[in-house]
């Protein structure tokens, strides 16, 4: 069942130097679908993942939220499974070691993989060591083959990604070992509808879960849910601890609470989708005004956050440069270039003390409570933040 259309959009993560801005960007579709059978919401299309992720440009590290949360994770998992040197604690998209470093520090030898060049390079610059590839099947049983099954398996935020997700799960399920345990992190689908967080959406997101699509997917390679547990994170996500079929490992009473609240509900049907593309047409048309209005009043105006997310926000919504002068990102991976579509040049923080506009677009909404903290100076002098998501609201 279709949900909603985006129309054509650029790819969301696919900045753009000086040199790229002579020429026309490519644009893919960008449509939402809900599928009955697996429960699952999806997107329509799929593109290359060696283009999506071949260089990535989001390097987990800049985000003080997401090493807190990391870090938190991996001292519980080290103390509650007693994990040592003999233990192997192994990342799918591990990205530039922001997690896997934590277990590298307490002794435990790790292993992470990750198709991107650059962030592997991260990674093993801060001691972690890391294969550069897509995990699938074929990996996983050469992992196998070689002595190494991990004990704790990290997959955060990447069934969202890949287009083969069952081969992926089915190469969790083969590296796992028999007492193991694989942690996935993922957006919650019914967030995302329940606070309209449409901007969660692009091409390299392909699929949106609940708890039943992804006991559904797990179920299918051997894998059990034995924990749920619901978290703030990325705008409201699931951690989902998953154990062999075969496995003692007693199943939480959160699991079925869970599943049942969600058939209450109608989550795994098509009916709980239905006026989702309305509600996101009304924050659109709410967050359009409120921006001319603020500029029509002689406000110069700027964004924070050169996110994916910022990108399907400011392309769908159709604001870009004649609007806002810029977006700063803390990430210097990004600074010098410009968003995909919008063209909005990315430039440091300290430029929003230098220039001093009078409201900045929150486009990384997700990370509201430490960059409000981050640029406290800032507010201090009066400036003020718009975050757009679940509805518009200055602070």
């Amino acid at each position: 069942m279709p949900v909603l259309s985006y129309g054509e959009m650029p790819l969301a993560n696919a900045l753009l130097s000086e040199a790229d801005l002579g020429r026309e960007e490519p644009r893919w579709p960008l449509e939402l679908a809900f599928c009955e059978h697996c429960a699952l919401l999806q997107i329509t299309e799929s593109i290359d993942p060696e283009l999506l992720f071949g260089e990535y440009a989001y390097f987990s590290s800049y985000a003080t939220t997401m090493l807190e949360h990391a870090e938190e994770l991996v001292e519980r998992l080290v103390r509650e499974r007693a994990l040592d040197g003999g233990s192997l604690a192994l990342e799918v998209a591990s990205n530039d070691g922001y997690l896997l470093q934590h277990y590298v520090s307490r002794g435990v030898p790790v292993l992470g993989i990750d198709p991107a060049r650059n962030v592997v390079e991260a990674a093993e610059a801060r001691g972690v060591e890391t294969l550069c590839g897509f995990f699938g099947e074929e990996l996983a049983r050469e992992l196998v083959a070689s002595g190494r099954r991990a004990s704790v398996l990290h997959a955060n935020n990447v069934l969202a990604h890949v287009p083969d997700v069952q081969g992926v799960v089915a190469g969790i399920a083969a590296v796992l070992a028999d007492d193991g345990i694989a942690v996935v992190e993922t957006p919650y689908v019914r967030d995302l509808v329940e606070r309209t967080e449409f901007d969660t959406v692009y091409h390299e997101h392909l699929f949106y879960y609940s708890l039943t699509a992804l006991d559904r997917l797990l179920s299918r390679s051997g894998l059990r849910i034995v924990d749920v547990e619901r978290l703030p994170i990325h705008g409201g996500s699931l951690r989902v601890f998953a154990a062999p079929a075969g496995s003692p490992e007693e199943t939480a009473p959160s699991v079925a609470a869970l599943l049942a609240e969600e058939e209450e509900l109608g989550i795994p049907t098509s009916a709980y989708f239905e006026g989702f593309a309305s509600r996101v047409e009304s924050l659109r048309a709410e967050l359009v005004a409120l921006l001319h209005g603020l500029e029509a009043q002689g406000h110069r105006l700027a964004a924070y956050g050169a996110a994916a997310k910022g990108s399907t926000l400011l392309n769908y919504v159709g604001i870009g440069g004649d609007v806002l002068e810029f977006v700063a990102d803390r990430s210097e991976h990004k600074q010098g270039l410009y968003l995909p579509g919008v063209r909005l040049p990315v430039v440091p923080p300290e430029r929003l003390l230098e220039e001093m506009p009078d409201e900045v677009l929150l486009l990384a909404w997700n990370f509201a409570d430490e960059i409000l903290e981050q640029q406290a100076e800032y507010r201090r002098r009066g400036g003020r933040f718009l975050i757009p998501i679940p509805e518009p609201r200055l602070v």
